[in-house]
């Protein structure tokens, strides 16, 4: 003879509210338990650490010459950011995961109707990305520095990690790639499709520059050199390039082409990332789930 159980009364809720920090609550679990997303910040981890520390014990860097000043502090800076092109690749992928994965899944729908307004569950998303990414980018970028420090010393090239010039490029590294989640992070909510997220955002970050430079420099046209200068992989760009006079700010109309430093290109990069969240949110509201 088998028992069966008496059911359980359902749990009390009276008075239980859903709130931004338990939004952000559970879209930390979610991050945190997909496998996708673990083995993105792991390959972004691995890369941070693992390429300083293999050019500056394999490179010939200070050739021991004894660089010091902005020779010293370009090369510090040049190999703390040596993984930059590819874990930009990385967080593409993963904000437009973060997104298109519940999409495809079909999950969004249980995440909406938890929270009908759906303004705090993507902003809950965007947060814990955003935070994530940069914590563990900035952690990872500076362990790697550290690692490959005592090596740089060796070869003849003195590390000054904390002149402001050095240190500023090296945060700004961090602060790209997290710019770059977002902004993948706004195409996937914006087209709801991994495959066409991915798509759109490399296409933006690897194809379209390589294009306008190509057509630019073939028909002699500056003015689309200088639309390239405004695309999130080069303004981004000079958010971690090594620049002795780094507390400078606006955008540097010297010559032909118009060139960018930190402080114009971050708001270049932050203003086109805010745009393509602020539409996809307005879309998200207005479409069915």
């Amino acid at each position: 003879m088998t028992a069966v159980a008496a059911p359980q009364a359902p749990a009390d809720l009276t008075g239980v509210r859903l709130t931004f920090p338990r939004l952000v609550r559970s879209e930390w679990i979610k991050l945190r338990t997909i496998r996708s997303t673990v083995w993105c910040f792991a390959i972004l981890f691995v890369l941070n650490v693992g390429l300083p520390v293999l050019v500056s014990a394999v490179g010939h860097l200070g050739d021991g010459k004894g660089l010091t000043g902005d020779a010293a502090n370009a090369v510090v800076v040049q190999v703390a950011t040596l993984g930059v092109n590819l874990t930009s690749l990385v967080v593409a992928v993963l904000g437009v995961l973060i997104m298109t994965g519940e999409y495809t899944t079909g999950m969004i729908r249980a995440t909406f109707t938890a929270d009908p307004g759906r303004l705090g569950a993507v902003f809950a998303k965007a947060l814990v990305l955003a935070v994530t990414t940069f914590v563990l980018s900035a952690a990872s970028t500076w362990i790697g520095v550290a690692l490959a420090a005592p090596t740089l010393e060796g070869k003849g090239v003195a590390v000054n990690l904390g002149e402001s010039a050095v240190v500023l490029p090296i945060l700004g590294s961090s602060v790209y790639v997290t710019l770059l989640a977002l902004l993948a992070f706004g195409i996937g909510l914006l087209v709801r499709t991994t495959a066409g997220g991915i798509a759109i955002t490399l296409g933006l970050l690897l194809v379209v520059p390589t294009m306008l430079q190509v057509i630019g420099g073939l028909m002699d046209a500056n003015w689309l050199l200088d639309v390239n200068q405004f695309l999130p992989s080069e303004a981004g760009r000079e958010l971690y390039s090594y620049d002795a006079g780094s507390g400078a700010s606006g955008a540097d109309t010297g010559g032909d082409v118009i060139q960018l430093n930190g402080w114009s290109a971050f708001g270049v990069t932050a203003g086109l990332t805010f745009l393509v969240g602020a539409v996809a949110t307005v879309l998200a509201k207005r479409r069915d789930a």
